[in-house]
């Protein structure tokens, strides 16, 4: 069997990283699976709602890598896995789960994949994805109010607090650790014409 590809694509909240994923799973299909990092976030089934909502989900601690890097390394294997599924609007994984499909390509996305070594050694092409800081506040208080159940005070106060900083501390540095940096995210058509050459290729050579 031959080894998949895994790419990895990371980027600061809203910066676009779904966007570039979803363009790739549209173009090459059942070629492509992918595992969201955002899906393994620790379970916090014994503290309250209230608690929960204090979490720093932006630390690198709020994941459960080890779980994570054990599922890539089955995809990687070519086994399915069952992923967690994460519940935003109750801040906590829920007690679903879903099937994931072994592919020949295997992307991995989440802001913080290109911060833990254990992760980028898996990586056969690591994405950054650059977009301004002021767009990418404003594309996640649109999705978390529409999409996930939170107030725009809570939005505004979770990215002071924990997001900001903690990109700071944590995603922009993890940027060294690109092959391509990504400007403007999806909208940025020569990088990902590059990006899909790169799997196009790897496909046909299978």
């Amino acid at each position: 069997m031959t080894t998949p590809m895994i790419i990895g694509i990371a980027g600061g909240t809203g910066s676009g990283k779904t966007t570039i994923t979803r363009k790739i799973v549209e173009r090459f299909g059942d070629n492509v699976t992918v595992l969201y990092h955002d899906d393994y976030y620790k379970e916090q089934h014994s503290i309250s709602y209230e608690e929960r909502c204090k979490v720093n989900y932006d630390h690198p601690d709020a994941f459960d890598t080890d779980l994570f890097l054990s599922d890539l390394d089955k995809l990687k294997a070519g086994r399915e896995i069952f992923s967690p599924v994460y519940d935003y609007t109750i801040h906590d994984r829920s007690d679903k789960t879903k099937v994931v499909h072994p592919a020949p390509v295997i992307i991995v996305e989440g802001i913080l994949i290109l911060a833990d070594r254990r992760i980028t050694d898996r990586m056969n092409i690591k994405l950054f994805v650059d977009t301004d800081a002021d767009v990418r506040i404003l594309r996640r208080l649109a999705r978390d109010v529409k999409n996930r159940g939170r107030s725009i005070d809570s939005v505004i106060d979770q990215y002071l607090t924990t997001v900001k900083p903690m990109h700071e501390k944590f995603v922009e540095p993890s940027k060294k650790m690109a092959d391509i940096i990504v400007l403007e995210g999806g909208r940025n058509a020569v990088a990902l014409d590059l990006i899909m050459n790169k799997i196009d290729t790897f496909l046909k050579q299978r």
